[in-house]
């Protein structure tokens, strides 16, 4: 390996908005750039699902958001289907992340548990701190609006406490690239690391897999934050970050540091 380009043979993964400031310093050390964009935020193919929900919430105990925009998009439902905000005051809600319970609170939905980080443990601990006890999670019904049809982390997580929870498709999520292919390269090894720039961007590549899981996602892949307010916020998603430099203009070469060590 050349000493002035150490991350020749490596793959970095970086969200689109930045790519153009990073992308040509990166290459100059060698490395190979991947991008992920911005989402679109769209209605999901059907309502069927999520409207069955809406109308069947007497059977649910706990509405569960993971994110703003199942937020926005189940609200919207909501209204739509002529539901008044106070019918939501017979259900526990938990909200997670800061602009999640911002929305909610600005949507008048009532709040009763927020977690501290966002993936699916502590949730689960959140919700049986407030229940006071784990037998108490045994047989409840928990609604969590979803992008996709996949099982989340979350719901098996509930479900491995007791609970009945059901993932219902409120929006889906669309993007120039093709996530299928990002996350083969994850789950193949072929991205060595992942550099955020900003807050927002830990998020949406939560919310590009519908996942809080990020940990599981990246294991193996070297992450990098600009600093370290983005590092704690990756913290929260249960990533462990091995590389912030000592400004934005350093991160390029702090990547290239890391890996010629």
């Amino acid at each position: 390996m050349s000493k002035n380009r150490p991350l020749s043979n490596r793959t970095i993964l970086i969200a689109a908005p930045v790519s153009l400031a990073i992308s040509p310093e990166l290459g100059r050390y060698g490395a190979r750039v991947f991008t992920w964009p911005k989402l679109d935020i769209r209605a999901p193919d059907n309502f069927a699902a999520i409207d069955d929900a809406i109308e069947n919430l007497f059977g649910y105990d706990w509405l569960v958001f993971n994110n703003v925009n199942a937020v926005n998009s189940f609200l919207r439902r909501f209204d739509t289907l002529e539901h008044e905000i106070s019918e939501l005051d017979a259900l526990r809600v938990c909200a997670v992340g800061q602009e999640t319970v911002r929305t909610l609170e600005e949507s008048r939905v009532h709040i009763d548990v927020i977690p501290d980080r966002f993936f699916a443990q502590p949730i689960v601990e959140a919700i049986d701190a407030y229940v006071g006890r784990r037998e108490a999670l045994r047989g409840l019904n928990i609604l969590i609006p979803i992008a996709s049809a996949s099982r989340s982390g979350l719901q098996e997580s509930l479900e491995d406490a007791g609970a009945r929870a059901d993932s219902v498709i409120a929006y889906r999520t669309c993007s120039t690239n093709d996530p299928q292919r990002i996350s083969a390269l994850l789950t193949g090894g072929g991205i060595d690391c992942i550099a955020f720039t900003d807050t927002s961007e830990v998020r949406a590549l939560a919310e590009l897999f519908d996942t809080n899981e990020l940990a599981r996602l990246l294991a193996g892949v070297a992450v990098a934050c600009i600093d370290q307010g983005i590092a704690q916020s990756a913290a929260e998603f249960g990533l462990s970050v091995s590389i912030i430099p000592d400004n934005r203009a350093a991160l390029a070469q702090a990547i290239a540091f890391h890996f010629r060590g």
